[in-house]
């Protein structure tokens, strides 16, 4: 076959298979938008509906009225912006001293810190939670944001990037006088921008997700956050799934929001790491 021929249809076959993705991919999302304007009767109705007969409103007006959503949502709000703020701070001061700093020792936390990546979260619940509980953090802010201030894959993250940076931006700074804090702030950071909104991304949303830590850390709705306040929805004899469904939007629209209104510094952030060392 002429290979003017095979490159059209390989890239035609490429389209197709991306937009079959993007379809299996969105579906579900957009019928969890349908679904949340729905009636209890449409959705289960023995006649499949696609899309809501009429823009029902109710289920959203009885999210907030009957399960202290309001409650969920600003927990989450504050627990999330808490934890990507701090890995902000924290994590590109450990990458950049990973980076551009020789001590001994290095590489073997490097490799420490990249070996607890490959740990689940489940093997150490239990001894994080006894930790917690000995610090008498259970039910509290800082035993929901503390464990998740810094991220291993966060550290690694700043540090192949920071790598990237000039030696020679840095070693003039230094013979200028500056100090440290001053190289950092005004000179590293400026320069990785698309990794620190690709870490805020990636932290916000694993922040705004996690489920399992939030519920064995809290003992009370006071401080429990949205993913917990969905489960609200189940009932004694039933589960309000056209209830669940408007919940979820509102739970899934600020990861949306954020991501398009940063993924053009997403998409470079993860366009440099793939081509750093």
């Amino acid at each position: 076959m002429p290979r003017s021929i095979t490159r059209p249809l390989s890239a035609i076959l490429g389209q197709c298979a991306l937009f079959a993705g993007a379809i299996l991919i969105t579906t579900p999302a957009l019928y969890m938008l349908s679904a949340s304007f729905m009636t209890n009767s449409e959705l289960f109705s023995a006649r499949f509906q696609l899309l809501p007969s009429t823009l029902y409103w109710g289920n959203y007006v009885e999210v907030f009225a009957r399960f202290n959503f309001m409650r969920y949502l600003s927990n989450s709000v504050f627990v999330t912006g808490v934890i990507v703020l701090l890995n902000l701070l924290f994590s590109p001061m450990v990458g950049y001293s990973l980076a551009k700093f020789d001590y001994p020792g290095k590489n073997i936390l490097l490799l420490f810190i990249l070996a607890t990546v490959m740990v689940p979260f489940t093997a150490i619940l239990i001894p994080l939670f006894l930790i917690v509980r000995g610090l008498g953090w259970v039910n509290t802010y800082q035993g929901l944001i503390i464990p998740f201030a810094m991220s291993a894959f966060g550290i690694f993250l700043m540090r192949q990037f920071i790598v990237s940076v000039p030696d020679d931006y840095i070693d003039a700074a230094r013979i200028d006088g500056a100090s440290e804090f001053r190289i950092y702030f005004q000179i590293v950071l400026p320069l990785i921008q698309p990794a620190l909104i690709t870490l805020a991304i990636i932290v916000f949303v694993a922040s705004w997700d996690e489920f399992l830590w939030m519920l064995v850390v809290t003992t009370g709705d006071a401080l429990r956050t949205l993913p917990i306040g969905l489960a609200k929805f189940r009932e004694q004899y039933q589960t309000r799934f056209e209830l669940m469904m408007a919940g979820s939007v509102i739970a899934a629209a600020p990861v949306v929001i954020m991501f398009l209104a940063l993924q053009r510094r997403f998409l470079q952030g993860m366009a440099g790491l793939s081509g750093l060392k």
